[in-house]
């Protein structure tokens, strides 16, 4: 089976570095990538997909992609299921990222901001 993911956008805030209780890195972000298309208005729209990178690499992310910066990634999707504090299911779908690239630096990062909407609640 084939589960390959590319993607090229823009981290829409820092990544939110933890530590497993065994000491495993991971960083958790969120990529905002633009569609290939413009809606009916004429605006470009962007998808906002949930990241999970582990080990060092995600230590590496969390010091040197801030908010606003340009990176490609590249992993698979994963899907998992939890219970909330509700009781319900929660279904979630990421991308686990194995390695990624700053495609800009962080001083053009800074100009980014006004590219890309809100990231939907």
């Amino acid at each position: 089976m084939i589960n390959n993911v590319v993607l090229v956008g823009r981290t829409t805030r820092d990544a939110e570095l933890r530590y497993t209780p065994q000491n495993q890195a991971v960083a958790t972000f969120t990529l905002a990538v633009n569609r290939n298309f413009k809606n009916q208005s004429g605006e470009r729209e962007a998808d906002f997909i949930n990241v999970v990178i582990w080990r060092q690499q995600a230590e590496n992310l969390a010091n040197w992609a801030k908010k606003g910066t340009l990176i490609g990634i590249n992993g698979r999707i994963q899907t998992r299921t939890y219970e909330n504090q509700q009781g319900q299911h929660v279904y979630v779908m990421e991308v686990v990222a194995d390695n990624f690239q700053i495609l800009q630096n962080r001083n053009k990062a800074a100009n980014a901001d006004s590219l890309y909407g809100e990231e939907p609640t």
